[in-house]
């Protein structure tokens, strides 16, 4: 199957073209590897290869929504039995996988066919995608340029027709940042609606959830449908849609109040080029009936917010440390200098400070409720700069000495004192300040790519909606796709 036939279908059209017996699926797998051979050497997307189960025809009568396609998953906490999951970190790179992630056993269970893991930095601790254990990922619009993070490896896979979907996962935007840097659609679900286990129960204090990014509407609305619903061992049990989810695509959103909110206090100054993004969609949801307001003031306080934040996040970067030092004997060795600092800030984080920034989350969620009296959704920016480039935020040396000394001192106590928590807010977040509000409130949101910058690049906007309006996103989003099309926009790769 040539490239350009495979790459002109979305998941669910190549899962058609498998059912009607007009391709097979080893057409198929043989279509993705051989565009991983051409392309994946500039893009470092795909870092671990899978030997899939033998495909064949008799796949076609299998009944799974997905039969036949291929897929790749990322190399967090998605496990796939018999191969490493690495986090991206050096501790783990042969720490070999004894049973599936739930979320994997799903995608298999639909028929998808797992043909690799992709590209993430460190535990997913940044959103850019420079590895220490296998090296930058990089964005096919521009090489040069970061796919995001964390699921960068996913989105530059994914835009570069390596396969229509992909798994990601979003701990403070790392589904919608990086579809965002690749002009790709990246939703992320309500808390609780995806399972975590059974390694985990709710990662990141269920602030992260599993999903994908794809190309397509419809196929981010059919993967929620294999994806969503609790099991045995889940903490909660979450409100499933009567129809589903690949059944609101093409449903009326019906008519919308949208606040507008480019605004922010941890980068004052947003590219003009992520304001012109978030207008440009303002400007389409008007056109199809919507009214958007923009607002005088934040709906959230987002530098109160991303302390809490990062907060919880040091304290979680410890405990992955101490683990994988548990399960592997490895010593500081195996870990980047970026990450023994942020597990020496999390060790150095009182009890007191970890369950305020918890408490916090609270106030978050009722000040965004607040919102959502008035508005359906909220409308910001993505990312408030479009994509970086590699390496961009690269510690200076002087820097990187002084926390190497720090670290060797075992000087944590230190490091609370020094100013380093809000460089990492200004240099880390600076670039997404939008993004992590979802995330501690638990609420859905989505980025849409509908912009691109006149050197070529995309940057996304991101919409925001109440607890459990999966299914109003999903509408909405395949509104905008219909009025703008996303899919046939392609990087010259």
């Amino acid at each position: 199957m040539e490239h350009k036939d495979y790459a002109a279908h979305d998941a669910v059209g190549l899962a058609e073209l498998v059912r009607t017996g007009d391709v097979t699926s080893q057409e198929l797998v043989d279509a993705a590897r051989a565009r991983i051979a051409e392309v994946n050497g500039r893009l470092n997307a795909v870092v671990v290869d899978v030997d899939p189960p033998a495909v064949g025809d008799h796949e076609a009568t299998s009944g799974g929504p997905f039969t036949g396609v291929p897929f790749l998953v990322k190399d967090l906490h998605q496990d796939v039995v018999g191969y490493p999951t690495s986090g991206g970190s050096r501790s783990l790179a042969t720490t070999v996988a004894t049973q599936n992630a739930d979320v994997v056993q799903r995608w298999l269970d639909a028929g998808l066919v797992v043909l690799g893991k992709t590209n993430t930095p460190e535990f997913g601790a940044k959103g850019v995608t420079e590895p220490a254990l296998f090296g930058a990922a990089r964005n096919p619009w521009n090489t040069d340029h970061t796919p995001g993070g964390s699921s960068g490896g996913t989105s530059a896979a994914v835009a570069a027709g390596i396969v229509p979907c992909a798994g990601a996962s979003d701990g403070g935007g790392s589904i919608r940042i990086p579809a965002s840097a690749c002009g790709l659609f990246g939703l992320k679900a309500t808390r609780g609606l995806v399972p975590s286990g059974p390694l985990h129960g709710e990662p990141l204090g269920g602030t992260s959830t599993d999903g994908v990014i794809s190309r397509s509407v419809r196929d981010s609305a059919a993967m929620l449908d294999v994806l969503a619903g609790p099991t045995a061992r889940s903490p909660y049990l979450p409100a499933l849609p009567v129809t589903s989810y690949a059944d609101e695509v093409g449903q009326d959103p019906g008519t919308l109040r949208i606040g507008l909110c480019t605004a922010s206090s941890i980068n004052p100054s947003p590219d003009p080029e992520a304001v012109a993004a978030a207008t440009a969609t303002a400007e389409l949801l008007e056109s199809l009936g919507h009214h958007v307001e923009l607002l005088d003031t934040q709906p959230f306080d987002d530098a109160a917010l991303a302390k809490d934040f990062l907060t919880s996040w040091f304290v979680y970067c410890a405990h992955s440390v101490d683990e994988a030092k548990r399960l592997t004997g490895s010593g500081d060795s195996g870990f980047e200098d970026d990450t023994l600092t942020m597990a020496a800030l999390g060790r150095a984080t009182s009890p007191v400070d970890l369950v305020r920034a918890i408490e916090d989350r609270h106030h978050h969620v009722r000040r965004l409720a607040a919102f959502h009296e008035t508005y359906d959704l909220l409308l910001t920016p993505t990312t408030a700069t479009p994509p970086p480039r590699i390496g961009a935020f690269d510690a200076p040396l002087p820097v990187r000495l002084a926390q190497k000394a720090l670290l060797t001192a075992r000087a944590a106590s230190v490091l609370r004192l020094t100013p380093i928590v809000d460089q990492m807010i200004t240099e880390n977040l600076g670039w997404v300040p939008y993004t992590q509000l979802a995330n501690l409130t638990g609420r859905p949101a989505m980025s849409v790519p509908l912009h691109w910058t006149a050197d070529g690049l995309p940057i996304g906007s991101q919409l925001v909606g109440r607890l459990g309006a999966d299914g109003l996103l999903l509408r909405l989003a395949a509104q905008l796709e219909e009025a703008r099309p996303w899919a046939d926009r392609r990087p010259a790769l």
